[in-house]
């Protein structure tokens, strides 16, 4: 497959040309990189209307992943959230409201975009208790019954999957019950680009899914801040058409041509050989899984590239880092390692070996409160208004103006515009957060 954007760039690197524009490095530092990070030159093209090697390029993936239209982001799938909402509410078909019908264990960049689009936004919750803020599993049956409750129909349904542990919803059941009511099915699949080119139909765009957001510097080759917007063949009028318009309302004029490339390249590897080293990978991920499961530890069930152990995942992650291996991600109950084909085999030697065995008994799972707050407000009225910021002790009562959540995991535990309880207030102690932004 062509590389047109990577190409440019190392040719231009290679001219010696004299650098009368930005960045103001010209092209030298003490980096390395500097030579191969250039801006919008004649042509280099221009990310949100591109029409020469950033359109190939683009194209480029969108066959790759079965797309109808693939555009890119250097600003992750936070960029890319929030031109999902924006397409949602714009192209939302006439007697449709503005609100999103959204599974609670969203990033905080999807409230973040509510506010910034006007929506307003029904919240679905697990029909049992979970154990991790990060978990939201929805059923269709939970969904059809939030669809047919809500008094004016809504423009959109948002789910993530997979989750920050690795969960899978069930898209093609939830892609069915979307179908049925005519609404599109918007999936936060930032942990999962590489499910494309993975044995089973697991990605978004296979599963029914309008649109979806790929980070792809999670789990591909591609550099930080790489990620896709993709839109499927099938999404509804106005998403293909207005989606660069939507991703420049809220892009930088100055994407990195860094990152740019890395997504250029990694078209490349996932056009030859990269799905197959997935493949051995994901065998790898299982093996070092039964591994563990062997020496007393706790697994869960998820994507194939997400390890994720149950336990005091802070204790366990001390073990790692005094082994020279750092985490993802840990909290009171649980680690998450992500795998790539880069380090599976030397993740499979050394992780075992630096937490040893698990001696102690299995614990039942904690079943954790679900901070069902008061909605007061829509998110932008919340967002926008004056606010200040109190000890998370001491907001019992108080509406919640920002999202105050660690990142990772960025999952908020009140949102704008809720007014804060008991169960919030549990869960802000339980994952340590001291302090929130609430409305003065």
């Amino acid at each position: 497959m062509e590389t047109p954007v990577a190409d440019f760039v190392q040719q231009y690197a290679a001219s010696g040309a004299l650098r009368l524009h930005m960045p103001g490095h010209k092209g030298v530092g003490t980096l390395g990189c500097e030579a191969l990070d250039i801006t919008e030159i004649a042509g280099a093209d221009a990310l949100y209307e591109a029409s020469g090697i950033l359109d190939e390029s683009e194209r480029n993936a969108a066959a790759l992943f079965g797309s109808g239209r693939t555009l890119y982001s250097t600003e992750g799938s936070s960029q890319c959230i929030r031109a999902m909402l924006y397409l949602a509410v714009t192209c939302r078909p006439a007697g449709t409201a503005p609100v999103i019908v959204a599974a609670r264990n969203v990033h905080k960049a999807f409230v973040y975009a509510a506010a910034l689009c006007g929506a307003e936004v029904v919240w679905l919750w697990p029909d049992a208790p979970v154990s991790s803020l990060c978990a939201c599993p929805v059923t269709p049956a939970a969904l059809e019954r939030a669809l047919c409750a809500s008094p004016a129909p809504p423009c959109a349904v948002y789910v993530t999957s997979p989750d920050y542990l690795g969960n899978l919803q069930d898209l093609p059941a939830l892609a069915a019950v979307c179908r049925r009511h005519g609404l599109p099915l918007l999936v936060d699949n930032a942990h999962g680009a590489y499910l494309r080119f993975c044995a089973g139909q697991r990605h978004p765009l296979q599963c029914g899914a309008a649109i979806c957001c790929d980070s792809a510097h999670k789990t591909l080759p591609v550099l930080t801040g790489g990620a896709y917007l993709h839109i499927a063949r099938s999404a509804p009028d106005g998403f293909s058409e207005g989606a660069k318009a939507a991703m420049a309302l809220f892009g930088s004029t100055s994407p990195s041509y860094l990152t740019l490339a890395s997504l250029d390249l990694c078209n490349r590897r996932l056009a030859e050989d990269y799905p197959a080293l997935l493949s051995e990978a994901a065998r790898q991920a299982l093996a070092l899984r039964h591994t563990l499961a062997a020496a007393g530890w706790q697994t869960e069930a998820g994507d194939p590239l997400h390890l994720t152990l149950r336990g005091d995942g802070l204790a366990l992650s001390q073990r790692l880092r005094a082994a020279n291996i750092e985490p993802e991600y840990a909290d009171r109950d649980t680690l998450v390692l992500l795998l790539s084909p880069e380090i599976c085999a030397k993740a499979a030697a050394r992780v075992p070996a630096a937490l040893g065995c698990c001696n102690v008994p299995s614990a039942p799972r904690r079943a954790l409160p679900c901070a069902r707050g008061e909605t007061v407000m829509p998110p932008r009225a919340a967002l926008f208004a004056p606010h200040e910021t109190i000890p998370a002790a001491r907001a019992s009562g108080r509406i919640c103006a920002a999202p105050t959540v660690a990142c990772p995991p960025a999952i908020p535990i009140a949102v704008s515009g809720e007014r804060i309880g008991a169960d919030a207030l549990f869960l802000f102690d339980y994952y340590g957060i001291r302090t929130v932004e609430v409305l003065r």
